[in-house]
């Protein structure tokens, strides 16, 4: 007969939320209570007859406060059997399971929470068939490795699963001891079919027999690896004491780095230092990490190039001659290297190498010329790039106690050069950055100090470095970037932009061959006369140095290449100003004045800017308002208040040019830069803004043909502005001649060829009057005079 089915209410009992652990029906658990909800949710259950819980295990052990989808769905209604509280107001529980159940939802009261449950029922005295018996027996034959795998014996444990003879029991008991993971055990719980439950737990017990055995096989690797390493360093020790008893020679590696030091020409200090660090090597066992840390330092400290220097006699007129083959022009930065040689050959113990700053805008052979100076002086040349630089350590090095350590990039190129006296150039200094891990150019002031660079302390070395020998060479493109320390310890020689006439002997003298030569053309196969030269560099560059006349040269060599491959019969190709325009279109600039013709408020302003000279077209427009002034095109700073200034030159002047004195609070102006997206800064712009603002307010147009610069005063003087030479060659590319000059800046005419000049109508000025009186076509008789 069938047995009739047990009618099974819900129930509502106290949860207790258990972290990292589950209690299975027939097993005796103890709990550490700790948490107020939980200590509430005994007390209840202690004020009860039967004294039961709810013991649910939570899948997240980190939360607090669980709720029903922080716990699993099946747990186990458990008996209090005795309750330990503790010193630190916590309880240690001993619980008994006692029935699996359902959650079906959590009720929150104010101190607890409620478990509205559902009590799974099933008889666990089933009869059991003849595969349920096979399949426990499995289970007790592999309790004990499973136990093994833990580590542990569990003897009392063996013998209540072999005299277990009911299979749930067995089960839940065999999953409650001899399973390690929470999900594992987990499972077996929501299991209820006992079949099930069988098959499951063999399945378990499989992969913890497996896992414990990975876990034997990989620990007997590492016992193995330890004493082996232990063994060698045991007898490691012992022939090292021997050794030392009998004065026998050291290790191998160890007497090599000894017989390199006492060879090598390592000042007393490092070799001190150096001494010191191969006795501690020597001391290290080989396995250790501070042993490959101290031989990678010694061998650094060797392959430094300690009192090796390139000695060769100077020899003024070969000096004199590299410079002038491999340069054209800069005479200045060529007559400064020649008076340093000079005195060198003189005086070569005494003098200290100076630390040269070549400042110039792109393309005019700053680096180009470091370059010949190396080969000038015989010297081996390194180059270090600090464009981008912003951490300290590049330049210092990182102390080798570091995981990575290495030097700084000076030390790093002394080392590629194997000579204490390079010529060392510093590329872009301008470009140096700093952020939160340090700033570079404060490491520099050390290393381009002559007064202390002799003793120059790298962070690796940890020892002074002489590099009062080498020559330092820096590149900028401005001043105005670098700190104001470091440039103090530098001699800043200025590198103009080329003229029209450098230009083309630099085309024809280098340019010219050497893109012949990269694009295997012979002499005669590629000809362009002076003319087609010049045609060259004013119709398709406007550049203060040579590079994109260099790329436009290599063009035409490409397309000559071209024409004579697919032409064989063609010998030469030889280029003329009308061929240029086949080759490479149309010209880009056109020899023209920014301003045709005069207009009002519209003049031609003179800028400076660290790629060369500019010509700047000034806008200016008055309109009826309330004496406003608005100014356009990213002007800075400075600029702002040089128009604020020329407002109020202007202002002043109003009667003489016959406008009345209140028009200011009548009118508004606009004053405009054009290329808007560019920054403008300075004060040299002062005689154009007031130009243009009294062409805008009085009508009076203002000539096209004029180029000016300089700053202006409150009272209208005119005051010396820099970069003369660039802003006159820039108005020469834009087909001005007519140039407005501040009279102090007549020495500055001086440093410019007087070929150069003699294309110039240069007007001195030491007022803005007269710089008026030029430049606005019909100023009346009565305007004032400077």
């Amino acid at each position: 007969m069938k047995r009739a089915k047990q009618r099974v209410n819900r129930e509502l009992l106290p949860l207790l939320p258990l972290r990292g652990l589950l209690v299975f029906p027939y097993t005796v658990v103890t709990v550490d209570v700790g948490r107020d909800r939980s200590i509430a949710a005994l007390q209840k259950a202690a004020q009860g007859e039967d004294q039961r819980l709810f013991v649910v295990a939570q899948r997240d052990s980190m939360v607090d406060h669980p709720d029903v989808k922080d716990l699993y769905m099946t747990g186990t209604i458990v008996v209090v059997k005795q309750v330990m509280h503790m010193p630190d107001q916590t309880a240690r529980v001993l619980l008994e399971g006692r029935q699996r159940a359902l959650l079906l939802n959590v009720l929150e009261e104010p101190e607890l929470q409620t478990a509205e449950i559902y009590p799974v029922v099933r008889d666990p005295e089933a009869f059991t068939d003849a595969e349920q018996r096979a399949m426990m027996r499995a289970i007790r034959s592999f309790a004990p490795h499973a136990a093994r795998a833990r580590g542990q014996s569990m003897p009392e444990l063996m013998q209540a699963i072999e005299g277990e003879r009911r299979a749930s029991v067995l089960c839940d008991v065999v999953a409650s001891n001899l399973l390690t993971r929470l999900e594992d055990k987990q499972a077996v719980l929501e299991c209820v079919d006992v079949e099930q439950r069988l098959k499951l737990v063999l399945e378990k017990l499989a992969d913890e027999i497996k896992i414990g055995e990975l876990e034997e096989r990989i620990q007997a690797r590492v016992h193995e690896y330890m004493d082996k390493a232990n063994h060698e360093y045991y007898l490691r020790e012992q022939i090292r004491a021997i050794q030392e008893e009998l004065g026998e020679d050291e290790d191998e590696e160890v007497a090599e780095l000894r017989r390199r030091i006492e060879a090598s020409k390592l000042p007393p200090a490092a070799r001190e230092h150096v001494e010191k660090e191969l006795k501690r090597l020597a001391r290290t066992s080989v396995h250790a990490p501070e042993s490959s840390v101290s031989q990678n330092y010694i061998e650094y400290m060797l392959e430094l190039p300690w009192g090796v220097y390139d000695t060769s006699e100077i020899d003024i007129r070969r000096a004199r001659k590299i410079l002038e083959q491999d340069h054209y022009g800069m005479e200045d930065v060529k007559r400064r290297l020649i008076e340093y040689l000079a005195v060198r050959s003189v005086a070569s113990d005494k003098l200290k190498s100076p630390i040269l700053c070549l400042v110039g805008p792109p393309g005019v052979g700053k680096t180009s010329i470091a370059q010949s100076i190396a080969r000038a002086l015989d010297r081996k040349f390194t180059r270090l790039s600090l464009g981008g630089v912003h951490d300290e350590a590049e330049i210092r090095g990182h102390r080798k106690t570091y995981v990575g350590a290495m030097p700084g990039r000076i030390i790093s190129s002394i080392r590629q050069c194997k000579t204490m006296n390079p010529v060392f150039l510093l590329d872009e200094i301008d470009k140096l950055s700093r952020d939160m891990r340090g700033d570079p150019a404060s490491a520099m002031l050390e290393a381009l100090d002559p007064a202390q660079n002799n003793a120059f302390r790298d962070h690796y070395l940890e020892v002074p470095f002489d590099l009062s020998d080498v020559l330092f060479i820096t590149t900028a493109n401005s001043l105005d970037t670098i700190d104001r320390a470091l440039l103090d310890r530098m001699e800043v020689i200025e590198v103009p932009s080329y003229t029209a006439e450098e230009k083309l002997q630099i085309a024809k003298r280098h340019l010219l061959p050497k893109q012949r030569e990269a694009h295997g053309l012979g002499k005669n196969q590629l000809k362009l006369t002076a003319a087609a030269l010049a045609a060259l560099i004013d119709g398709y560059t406007r550049e203060s140095g040579v590079r994109n006349l260099e790329r436009q040269i290599a063009q035409l060599c490409r397309k000559a290449t071209l024409q004579l491959v697919e032409h064989p019969e063609q010998e030469a190709v030889s280029l003329k100003p009308a061929d240029l325009k086949e080759y490479l279109g149309a010209p880009r600039f056109l020899r023209q004045p920014v301003a045709a013709k005069a207009e009002v408020g519209l003049v031609n302003g003179l800028a400076w800017t660290s790629v060369g000279g500019e010509v700047m077209p000034v806008e200016a427009v008055a309109f009826p308002g309330k004496g406003g002034l608005k100014l356009t095109g990213k002007l800075g700073e400075v600029m702002r208040e040089s128009a604020e200034l020329a407002m109020s030159v202007v202002r002043a002047r109003l009667s003489d040019y016959g406008i009345e004195t209140d028009y200011f609070e009548k009118h508004d102006v606009h004053i405009h830069v054009p290329e808007g997206a560019v920054p403008k800064d300075g004060p040299s712009a002062g005689v154009a803004l007031s130009c243009a603002v009294m062409s805008a307010v009085t009508g009076l147009p203002a000539s096209g043909a004029y180029a000016m610069t300089g700053e202006i005063t409150l009272r209208g003087r005119v005051l010396p502005i820099g970069g003369v030479k660039e802003k006159l060659l820039a108005a020469y590319r834009m087909g001005i001649t007519q140039i407005l000059l501040p009279r102090e800046n007549e020495k500055d005419l001086e440093k410019i060829d007087a070929r150069i000049l003699e294309k110039f109508d240069v007007r001195l000025i030491d007022h803005v009057d007269e710089a008026l009186r030029s430049v606005l076509t019909a100023v009346p008789a009565g305007g004032r005079v400077a």
